[in-house]
């Protein structure tokens, strides 16, 4: 049986970061407009597009009727007065907010009868005023506060800053000075208020800036952690004289580093259930939509979400697709032979007694429900697995991570792009992404040209390629002319951009892989740099069989229950220009491995397919592959 983290949280002190963010939202501000301590008084609640998801990633629908909320409202939409009922308004401090507010609240005859009103974020000083003048509208205030939670708790253990653009805001060709410091403002604030929520005050550590002699655009990509991490820190200033019982002193540690630190794991195939799921399959955020046969026959579509309230999603989404795959098949085994309703619906004609009707009819509803989700993740997993098989994704993610342990090069690459023409666009392209960056040398002159030729990629496709160049750092004797070359990282000389990791048990073939992050967050926690190294070593198909990883969500539940309150500091940490689903597990696991929450935060969460789309619109106008080398 799976534990949520909602179930974990009630059976212990303990609450996880987005157990915290929905307890606020619940008690602290809906629950706190209850004069009466009494949910017999109806209220409106009213959010904008931001506050709305803010609240949808934290809590259910039945969490917010739960405390009194009869009806949620958009601030920008006609709405019908209730003058008898009160109002509770979760904006963001944005002065079109605000007028609206205003002007719902003011004159003779308002929309509601009294409105407590919250605000995401730090409210401007001009903003107060701007409600203070109008002297209608005060008496009908009941609270006007600062929650001081404006992100998106997308996981027990990861939050989003909801900024898509920032890859392209903060390391594009034409980054502007103006959007560039207003996102990494907003960026700042709302990462400021994740601390506010945890009541958290973070040592904060950054990657510090490179060089000091570089073109003036290339500096402030270099410095975008810097200046993050300062903004960061004059919000978290603040908030020691602001924020209630807001610590005085560090009480945790903060990471901030950029997607320059790895380039491989945005496109590198993931072979988890949750990573692959989110790369294969076309899923509109968590939400998965599949044909379902009705009991008429027909054919109807239905969504599904993959989410933390699936206990069967919460236990295999970091298991490797074949180890998912076959706990899948064993629990269908032991629910179909263990479940009186399914025994029964598997005999084949024969007379059932009264008593076994009436045991396979107070089985039924527990045998539809569970055979329903056991059946979604069997015909998601049988989906994927098919499209492994006739895409070829076996052979390509075996040279992938030949390629990032330093097992395999320009042959091998050659090889594989001559034999395996019929491989699609886009795993071409990510292949020669990873090789670019294991291999910087080898895109020089007119070498870049030749593998395009040969992977039979268009220019447009080999701008993703090309833009690498804005993740990594120029070298400067190389640059000369029209043309540039690359250094990633003085590490890739050992042409291996992982080094093997041979203190681990033996893992699913495919596996070998791990962010760059994993390795930087246990060093951090050891007060160790982080280094890279080449070490070789060859993965197997077969896993000694465990129906646990170790280090899927429920397992750390599970295990944690009495080890929490004896954990250490906290570390977040945040990369700017978007996440992975690979960070994502790794902030599970290091946090069972080594007794510390980690949290992750990010701008966005990006799929391969989506990063490969960011990484082309850094240049918005067509290079010349002439011209331009890597």
């Amino acid at each position: 049986m799976s534990m949520s983290e909602w179930d974990f949280a009630r059976a212990s002190d303990y609450k996880t970061f987005r157990q915290t963010s929905r307890d606020r939202l619940l008690y602290e501000m809906l629950r706190s407009t209850d004069t009466n301590n009494s949910k017999s008084s109806w209220k409106i609640l009213i959010m904008d597009k931001f506050t709305l998801k803010v609240m949808s990633f934290s809590c259910k629908m039945a969490d917010i009727t739960d405390e009194g909320i009869s009806l949620v409202e958009d601030i920008y939409k006609r709405r019908e007065p209730l003058p008898s009922m009160d109002a509770i308004y979760f904006i963001q401090p944005l002065k079109e907010n605000v007028i609206m507010f205003l002007s719902d609240m003011s004159g003779r005859c308002p929309l509601y009868k009294k409105a407590y009103v919250f605000f995401s974020s730090p409210i401007p000083k001009e903003l107060i005023a701007y409600v203070k003048n109008d002297t209608s509208v005060l008496p009908r205030i009941g609270a006007l506060r600062e929650m001081n939670l404006e992100y998106f708790a997308i996981d027990s253990q990861a939050f989003l800053t909801d900024q898509d653009m920032a890859l392209e805001e903060l390391f594009g060709e034409k980054a502007e000075n103006s959007r560039y410091n207003d996102t990494l403002n907003t960026m700042a604030v709302r990462v400021a208020t994740a601390f506010a929520s945890s009541k958290e005050f973070p040592y904060v550590r950054y990657r510090a800036a490179k060089c000091a002699d570089e073109s003036d655009m290339t500096k402030m990509r270099d410095l975008v952690p810097t200046k993050l991490a300062t903004a960061i820190w004059n919000c978290l200033s603040k908030y020691k004289s602001t924020v209630p019982e807001f610590p005085q002193k560090e009480t945790c540690e903060l990471l901030i580093v950029d997607r320059t630190l790895d380039q491989i794991a945005p496109v590198i195939h993931e072979w988890t259930y949750d990573a692959i799921c989110h790369d294969l399959l076309d899923m509109d955020g968590n939400k998965y939509v599949y044909e379902a046969q009705t009991k008429a026959g027909t054919v109807e579509k239905k969504e599904v979400v993959l989410e933390d309230h699936d206990p069967v999603w919460l236990e295999l989404r970091h298991a490797h697709i074949a180890d998912a795959s076959e706990r899948l098949h064993e629990k269908m085994s032991n629910f179909t032979s263990k479940n009186k309703a399914a025994q029964l619906h598997q005999r084949d004609g024969g007379e059932i007694s009264t008593r076994d009707l009436q045991k396979m009819v107070q089985a039924l509803p527990q045998y539809n429900e569970q055979m329903e989700k056991l059946s979604i993740h069997v015909e998601i997993a049988g989906k994927i697995n098919t499209m492994i098989r006739e895409a070829g994704l076996r052979d390509i993610g075996q040279l992938e991570q030949d390629l990032v342990f330093g097992d395999a090069g320009a042959k091998e690459v050659i090889s594989f792009l001559r034999r395996k023409q019929d491989t699609t666009p886009e795993n071409k392209l990510r292949l020669l992404m990873i090789y670019g960056a294991t291999y910087p040398e080898k895109f020089e002159g007119d070498k870049g040209m030749k593998l395009m030729q040969l992977a039979k990629l268009s220019p447009e496709d080999m701008k993703a390629v090309n833009n690498l160049m804005y993740l990594g750092q120029i070298d400067s004797k190389k640059a000369s002319g029209a043309g540039f070359s690359l250094k990633f990282d003085v590490q890739k000389k050992k042409q291996a951009a992982r080094k093997e990791k041979n203190d681990e048990e033996e893992a699913w073939a495919l596996s070998r892989f791990y962010p760059v992050i994993e390795e930087l967050i246990e060093k951090l926690s050891k007060g160790q740099p982080a280094h890279s190294m080449r070490s070789r070593r060859t993965a197997t198909w077969a896993k000694s069989r465990n129906s646990d990883d170790g280090y899927s969500s429920d397992s750390i539940l599970r295990n944690a229950s009495s080890d929490f309150k004896k954990m250490g500091q906290r570390i977040f940490v945040f990369i700017i220009g978007g996440a992975t689903r690979s960070e994502l597990r790794v902030a599970h696991k290091l946090t069972l491995k080594l007794k510390r929450e980690v949290i992750l935060g990010s701008s966005s969460v990006d799929d391969p397919p989506m990063f490969t789309k960011k990484l082309k619109m850094l240049t918005r106008r067509e290079p010349s592959l002439e011209k331009l080398h890597i």
